[in-house]
């Protein structure tokens, strides 16, 4: 069997976790994609993965040479997009990290967009709160919301400011009232994202003056989905971002309060890796996304 097809199944194996997954998407039968896996480690001598009736898991040495594989894979894959760039439209596949909120309603329909446009392009999105090492989990491309550190061999740009927004359910200012003022808010039930530097109060903006106002948070949770339920069955108060209440706000499910008070904005960055950045499966997705929320009129300059 031919050794970079049967290293490309086995990466694909570990990813999906599932050898019937694998099969459909690269067209094999169930029966091939282990005889793949087989050939691998009859050539090593030695199991890369435990296998049993109802799940697999790597060995130590499967682990190993899982990120050695896809090391090889992705250098050969890029040395070939440098070489088909000069002829025809890149090809690849990516693999974009992203939190969750961000992911779900800006990065993933600008990315639908992408993809169309760019038929033989392939794209995992990793959508996650965590932080996320980018070599270590492969990832060619990083959304970066909030302050950056130890960027070091990364380039980061920037996107535009990340706005939030302080708002409430009509349900819940027809029973409690409407906040006119900050300092009323530790009065009212608030909702905030659980999160180990957050805190009782929350920080605000008026005419470039900074203001911290205590809050009274009754509900936290480390998830913005999560939160924005609570605010649209009339929980409380909720200072989220913007991107991700915008159609509750056009359509009253939600009203804006504190005009004059404005949360701060967080700065996006789009990371790579500098010694990428110019591949051209990586430069043409960045040239696209920071084009792309340029125009986006739900992301604007706070």
């Amino acid at each position: 069997m031919d050794k970079l097809e049967s290293m490309s199944v086995f990466v694909r194996v570990v990813e999906r976790g599932s050898f019937s997954a694998v099969a459909e998407e690269m067209r094999l039968s169930g029966t091939m994609v282990g005889l793949h896996i087989k050939a691998l480690e009859k050539h090593l001598g030695i199991r890369l993965l435990n296998r049993t009736t109802r799940r697999q898991s790597l060995t130590d040495f499967g682990s190993a040479y899982y990120q050695s594989c896809r090391r090889i894979l992705a250098d050969i894959e890029d040395t070939e997009s440098v070489a088909l760039a000069l002829h025809q439209s890149p090809r690849g596949r990516l693999k974009v990290g992203c939190p969750v909120s961000f992911g779900v309603h800006a990065l993933s329909p600008a990315t639908a967009r992408f993809l169309t446009s760019w038929p033989e392009m392939t794209l995992d999105l990793v959508l996650s709160d965590k932080t996320m090492d980018m070599a270590e989990e492969g990832i060619d491309v990083m959304i970066k919301v909030g302050e950056l550190e130890h960027v070091n061999s990364l380039v980061a740009r920037p996107l535009a400011a990340y706005r939030s927004v302080i708002c409430a359910s009509p349900a819940y200012l027809e029973r409690a009232g409407t906040p006119v003022h900050p300092e009323e808010l530790i009065e009212h039930r608030c909702l905030g994202f659980a999160h180990p530097l957050a805190g009782s109060e929350w920080s605000l903006q008026q005419g470039g003056k900074l203001i911290k106002v205590p809050v009274n948070i009754v509900m936290a949770v480390n998830n913005g989905e999560a939160l924005r339920s609570a605010a649209l069955n009339g929980l409380g108060i909720l200072m989220q971002p913007e991107v991700l209440l915008a159609e509750d706000l056009r359509q009253g499910r939600l009203i804006p309060l504190l005009p004059e008070y404005q949360p701060l904005a967080r700065q996006v960055h789009i990371l790579t890796f500098a010694d990428r950045q110019q591949l051209p499966k990586i430069r043409l997705y960045v040239d696209f996304l920071l084009q792309h929320f340029k125009e986006t009129l739900v992301l604007h300059k706070g």
